[in-house]
C-alpha cells in the first residue's frame, strides 16, 4: 500500500526534479551527498569493494538535479560477473549502488525515478541483469528478489536476505553461481597501478 501512496503522491507533485546522465562537474557533488546520506562507513562495504577503482558502466551514471541544477539525486551501475553458469561461462550483470537522494528531497519520488530511469537504460543497453544490496521492501517493487541471487556471494561480508537481484531478461541469471566480481573499465590510476 505504501508503495501505491509513493506513486500517487509522486504523480501529483509539481516537477522538482530532472533525470540525467551524470558528467564530469557532478563529481564533487555526488560525493558530498553519498557521505551525508551514507555516513562515514560507506567506503568499508563490500559493494564498494567491486567499485574501487573501477568507472560505472557506460551510460549508467544518473543524477537528480532540482529546479537550479543542484544534484539532488545519485544512482550508478556497475559491470561485474555474477558468478558463473553450468558451463562455468562467466556471466555478465551489473551490481546498483549506491542509490542516494538528499534528505530535503526525500518522499518526492526522486528514488524511484533514478531506479526506474537506470533499470530501463540497463536494459536498452542491453544488459541481462542487476544485483545490489539493499532494503528489500523498497527495492522488491522495481522487481529486485533474493531468490535470484541466492547461489552467489560478495566479496566480504553482507547481508543474505539484502543481495537482490533483477532479470532484466528472463532465465539470465538461471544456474549462476560463485563470487561476484569486477568486470568494468579501471580508472585510469588504477590501471597504471596494476601495471607497474
Amino acid at each position: 500500500m505504501a508503495a501505491v501512496l509513493d506513486s500517487v503522491r509522486a504523480y501529483f507533485a509539481p516537477s522538482v526534479f530532472t533525470i540525467d546522465t551524470e558528467n564530469p562537474g557532478d563529481v564533487v557533488a555526488r560525493e558530498n551527498l553519498l557521505d551525508r546520506v551514507m555516513g562515514p562507513n560507506r567506503r568499508k562495504k563490500s559493494s564498494e569493494k567491486i567499485r574501487r577503482g573501477r568507472l560505472p558502466a557506460e551510460g549508467l551514471a544518473l543524477v537528480a538535479r532540482d529546479r537550479d541544477n543542484h544534484v539532488i539525486g545519485t544512482v550508478r551501475l556497475w559491470n561485474i560477473e555474477a558468478g558463473v553458469n553450468a558451463d562455468a561461462t562467466p556471466i555478465n550483470a551489473l551490481l546498483l549502488g549506491p542509490l542516494a537522494v538528499d534528505s530535503l528531497f526525500e518522499g518526492k519520488g526522486v528514488g524511484s525515478a533514478l531506479m526506474r530511469a537506470a533499470i530501463l537504460e540497463a536494459k536498452n543497453r542491453g544488459h541481462g541483469a542487476i544485483l545490489l544490496v539493499g532494503d528489500a521492501p523498497y527495492y522488491e517493487r522495481f522487481g529486485f528478489f533474493a531468490e535470484k541471487a541466492q547461489h552467489l556471494v560478495m566479496p566480504g561480508p553482507f547481508e543474505r536476505s539484502r543481495f537482490l537481484a533483477l532479470e532484466l531478461f528472463e532465465g539470465w541469471l538461471e544456474g549462476a553461481a560463485g563470487m561476484i566480481i569486477p568486470s568494468g573499465r579501471l580508472l585510469a590510476s588504477a590501471a597504471v597501478r596494476r601495471a607497474a
